[in-house]
């Protein structure tokens, strides 16, 4: 008996040590070996155990009818720490520190853009008319945002892509890593990274822009402010285990939300437009009516 109690506090020693879940983040999520991450991650309550509680499962949970409350979030910045893989080996990796206490930052469109201008990144893959259905299977992206105020953190990415598309213009590929999140009064929003692939035909598929931001069910892009709210809910709200086929099931469920609202509003729209002209209407006739009473 003594024994296995022994053995059983062994192992929940070895289970909080930090240095073992440190190794664990590092080779799971290679961005967080960056310093800024680290030192964010030194200040969670049981270091890299709570990073990666946070961060491993998928951001998500019931829906909410309580509406957010307005208010301005005390943190002064969010950190990005961003992999890509292909067939599970890791082809580039980058950490961003984004202001956000600027009024600039809260009342604009939420965005983030990972790579710069003119920045690449390359894949083993070549660019033709079957890439896309390959770069959808085979290139995967995690996106972490920490929030070093609260000692929180959540991955805003779906395990692999839940859409993919060509651009109507460039023909470039457009993939979707998207999570589904409670966004107030019972609506959800839609926290994706988007990811532009192209190059010459036949030549090397290169990834040229990574974006991150936050959608609500009519397809506006939030602001910072209201994104910031939304992601610290994120943050602090439930986690739900996750595959490739749950994912593209919640953002096909999410699409066909945005359309049922978007029908909705339509009708109302058509109900008030209706209500304003009969108004118009009968304002003109009382008008004849009380000229020819004259």
């Amino acid at each position: 008996m003594c024994y296995f109690l022994k053995t059983s506090l062994e192992l929940l020693s070895l289970c909080t040590e930090d240095q073992l879940w440190r190794e664990i983040c590092n080779s799971t999520w290679p961005s967080t070996t960056y310093p800024s991450v680290r030192a964010a991650i030194s200040a969670f309550p049981s270091g890299h155990r709570s990073f990666y509680s946070d961060s491993f499962p998928a951001a998500g949970g019931h829906q909410s009818k309580k509406a957010h409350q307005v208010r301005v979030p005390d943190t002064s910045e969010l950190i990005s720490a961003v992999d890509i893989y292909f067939d599970d080996k890791l082809i580039y990796s980058k950490v961003l520190v984004t202001e956000t206490l600027s009024g600039w930052f809260l009342s604009s469109p939420f965005r983030i853009d990972l790579l710069g201008q003119k920045e690449t990144v390359p894949t083993p893959m070549k660019f033709d008319g079957e890439c896309m259905e390959l770069a959808e299977e085979r290139l995967r992206v995690s996106w972490i945002l920490i929030n070093p105020s609260k000692k929180r953190a959540v991955k805003v990415t779906s395990q692999k892509a839940v859409e993919a598309r060509r651009h109507w213009l460039t023909e470039d590929i457009q993939l979707r890593y998207a999570t589904v999140v409670d966004g107030g009064g019972g609506e959800q929003v839609q926290c994706g990274v988007v990811v532009t692939c192209g190059g010459k035909e036949g030549g090397e598929l290169q990834v040229g822009e990574v974006s991150m931001q936050v959608e609500d069910m009519e397809g506006k892009i939030l602001t910072g402010l209201d994104s910031l709210v939304t992601l610290e809910e994120a943050m602090e709200g439930q986690r739900c285990k996750s595959d490739t086929k749950t994912d593209r099931e919640i953002y096909e469920m999410f699409l066909t939300k945005k359309i049922h609202f978007r029908e909705r509003k339509q009708s109302r729209e058509r109900s008030l437009d209706m209500v304003c002209v009969a108004t118009g209407v009968s304002i003109f006739l009382a008008i004849w009516v009380f000229f020819l009473s004259r």
